[in-house]
């Protein structure tokens, strides 16, 4: 949560450094996920792509054989409006067909407890989307249901605690890694959270989803999932 008083508004991302002193950070990653169709050949959006200097993935859609997906991300948001835009009108992206039910946009964002957030909310992300051992993904936006915001804090923690168990426990078995990004007021369907669940090999990543279905947060306060994007990575810029 955003600290709040009657004298300044604080809308840092907070962490905690190993002695316990406070840290803060106005860094954040903003990334965005597009799908497209009617795509007969990637090669030219790989060749138009490699030399802009973009940070992105192009997927090859997994239920679409002639559809690709694109994620991009920067930490600065007009990139988004002005480089990716203008690059998306005058490139071979322009010939797809845009699939906009699948567009999702988000932010990083700490938990407060972070020892290095810039770690956590810039490079950490970019590495794990870049990563090339790395090129299947999952992603999919969220929405809680709001009787989830009437809980207590405590409450949250212990739903939220269940829930980063089961992720931690994936990744220290190498089966996935997670990217986490809040898409408040910035998702033109109210989601609240964009989720992308990457890993080596397909398999894993559909049993960690199947296994996340019996947790109280899954179960209980969530509104609405999907829809979900399937793919693998046919082209990552250089970490």
């Amino acid at each position: 949560m955003k600290e709040i008083t009657d004298d300044i508004i604080d809308i840092n991302e907070k962490g905690r450094a190993k002695d316990g002193s406070p840290l803060s950070s106005d860094k954040r990653l903003f990334v965005q996920f597009l799908a497209f169709g009617n795509c007969d050949d990637t090669s030219n959006l790989i060749k138009d792509i490699q030399d802009t200097g973009i940070n992105a993935v192009i997927y090859s859609d997994l239920n679409d054989y002639q559809g690709i997906g694109l994620v991009a991300m920067s930490d600065n948001p007009d990139f988004f409006v002005h480089g990716l835009r203008d690059f998306l009108l005058n490139s071979s992206f322009k010939s797809l067909t845009s699939k906009p039910e699948f567009t999702m946009f988000g932010r990083t964002y700490s938990f407060g407890y972070e020892s290095d957030l810039d770690k956590t909310l810039v490079s950490g992300p970019r590495e794990k989307m870049l990563d090339a051992e790395w090129p299947w993904a999952i992603w999919y936006p969220l929405q809680r249901s709001k009787e989830f915001e009437n809980l207590s804090d405590e409450q949250k923690r212990a739903i939220l605690g269940e829930h980063g168990k089961i992720g931690f426990k994936f990744g220290k078995a190498g089966f996935a890694k997670d990217i986490r990004l809040a898409c408040h007021g910035l998702d033109k369907n109210d989601n609240d959270f964009v989720i992308a669940v990457l890993g080596k090999e397909l398999y894993p990543l559909s049993f960690v989803i199947q296994t996340m279905r019996g947790t109280e947060q899954t179960s209980k306060y969530l509104e609405k999932l999907g829809p979900f994007f399937v793919g693998k990575a046919i082209w990552q810029s250089r970490i």
